[in-house]
């Protein structure tokens, strides 16, 4: 994770315990544009709020104050519009990623537009989802491997879910992304703008796909990195996300059998992955940065594919070389970032059907993965956007299906063809649906979120959202290995989007 070059990797959410603030009437307070004042954490920028309905379906119903930030073009004689960033998630904070926009975008994308971000609903300061501290402390630990941890994670999830729900107020059944589609439109509306360009990384991906699907005549241009595919249903979500890791772990051995500067350059990487996996398994595997503590295989397999997202090979092969050899460093075990999912599954399980009929059928589809993905079984992501789901009430409000015909203009996505967390198929999948004005650029290369990555990413991106003109079928990239910097412990307990 670059904390400055890469703030998407980084939105991670703060557990809040307040309650939730008294709703006013939406038509009340939703009249003429936002109004712009500088921001508190950086007078550079300015900040506003947005008033839109709790539930679309009732316009003039309770309302939600949705928080904006805007960068004003650097060059306003030559401003082209706005571009609207989405940092993915589900719970990353739109606010915070343009604040941070002048160490992630290009000087050219900043002069030429208004960079504005929002918290969606439910998140950061746009009313989030706020739950008991005591009841999200009590949280199961995060493996299901029998009958009672499975009936144990469903009474968690329920009583979590009416927790948050009492808290949070009657936001907390509408915070899916068909939600926030209209939100986005509401706020495309309030700036006057006729059209608008759109950036959004992973998880925000979905956001782009389904405005775009609702208001195709309002894209002037929009970018999808890392792509999200909502057709995928849960056995294809779960085999499609362990496949992407364990293509990512099988670069990794490729990388460490062709450079020297890797840790176990010489060595059955595969065999000494497998030794680690059993002991783990066991019950025995000390945590090399940390020998007092013993990881467990679901921890041991998180850190492996933590350690994707850069990624961060230089760290595994030392990660795995200390941890086989039994050794201890003078690093520090690295803290467990926090890891509560209340925000992140009140959203991913309104927009996905996860349908499980108990620990049986979970280990049975479970299983399957495992025996095609021998070193990494499973997909932490996958599992951990699973097993909030289990038990849940409420039902999904905007579950999987395709895209209709796309009738927008031009879309780019782009994505690594060694993505850990969103399948490169599926970004062809998604390209397929949006149609033949729908380019794809391919990163030859490694990691989660690509713009920034390279000359040749970044150039490709930023002339279309100039030009509007996408690159040409086909266009690639090549992918650039990571280098050793920053080389250290890798933190426990990341969570993944």
């Amino acid at each position: 994770m670059r904390a400055k070059t890469r703030p998407i990797l980084a939105a991670f959410l703060t557990v809040l315990a307040a309650v939730a603030s008294v709703a006013t009437p939406a038509h009340a307070v939703r009249a003429g544009v936002p109004q712009w004042t500088p921001c508190p954490e950086d007078k550079t920028a300015q900040c506003a709020t947005l008033s839109v309905p709790i539930d679309w379906a009732q316009p003039y119903g309770p309302s939600v104050a949705i928080a904006l930030a805007r960068r004003p073009a650097a060059d306003p004689r030559n401003r082209i519009g706005t571009l609207v960033v989405n940092p993915g998630g589900p719970g990353g904070s739109g606010v915070d990623f343009t604040l941070d926009s002048t160490s992630f975008f290009s000087a050219e994308l900043r002069k030429r537009f208004d960079i504005v971000g929002f918290d969606p609903r439910g998140v950061s300061r746009s009313h989030p989802v706020v739950c008991t501290t005591t009841v999200l402390t009590a949280a199961p630990p995060p493996a299901i491997d029998s009958a009672a941890a499975y009936d144990t994670v469903v009474a968690y999830n329920r009583r979590l879910a009416a927790d948050c729900a009492a808290r949070t107020g009657p936001l907390y059944g509408h915070v899916d992304t068909l939600s926030v589609v209209r939100d986005l439109e509401a706020l495309r509306a309030a700036l006057g703008e006729e059209t608008f360009s759109f950036y959004g990384a992973s998880y925000g991906t979905l956001l782009g796909e389904q405005y775009a699907e609702r208001y195709p005549q309002r894209i002037r241009a929009m970018v999808l990195d890392s792509v999200m595919d909502h057709t995928v249903d849960l056995d294809g979500f779960l085999s499609a996300e362990a496949a992407t890791a364990q293509d990512s772990f099988d670069e990794f051995v490729a990388w460490c059998a062709r450079r020297t500067e890797c840790a176990l350059h010489g060595q059955d990487v595969r065999k000494l992955w497998a030794g680690l996996l059993a002991s783990a398994r066991r019950g025995t595997l000390r945590d090399p940065y940390d020998t007092a503590y013993r990881l467990s295989f679901h921890e041991l397999v998180g850190v492996a594919f933590g350690s994707m997202y850069d990624p961060q090979w230089h760290s595994l092969g030392i990660f795995i070389r200390e941890a086989a050899g039994g050794a201890g460093t003078r690093l520090a075990r690295a803290a467990p970032v926090d890891v509560s999912e209340h925000n992140f599954h009140a959203v991913f399980c309104a927009d996905w059907s996860m349908p499980v009929a108990g620990y049986a059928d979970l280990r049975a589809r479970l299983d399957r993965v495992a025996a095609t993905s021998p070193q990494m079984p499973f997909s932490p992501l996958a599992l951990t956007s699973l097993y909030g789901c289990l038990g849940r009430p409420g039902g999904t409000a905007n579950p999987q299906r395709a895209l209709s015909p796309a009738r927008t203009g031009p879309v780019l996505l782009v994505n690594a063809r060694h993505d850990p967390a969103t399948p490169y198929a599926w970004a062809r999948h998604v390209a397929a649906q949006l149609g033949p004005r729908a380019s794809l650029l391919t990163y030859e290369g490694w990691g989660h979120t690509i713009y920034g990555r390279t000359a040749c990413v970044t150039g490709a991106v930023d002339r279309y959202l100039l030009t509007v003109r996408p690159p040409a079928a086909g266009t690639a990239c090549p992918g650039t290995e990571p280098k050793a910097a920053g080389v250290g412990a890798i933190a426990l307990g990341r969570r993944y989007r």
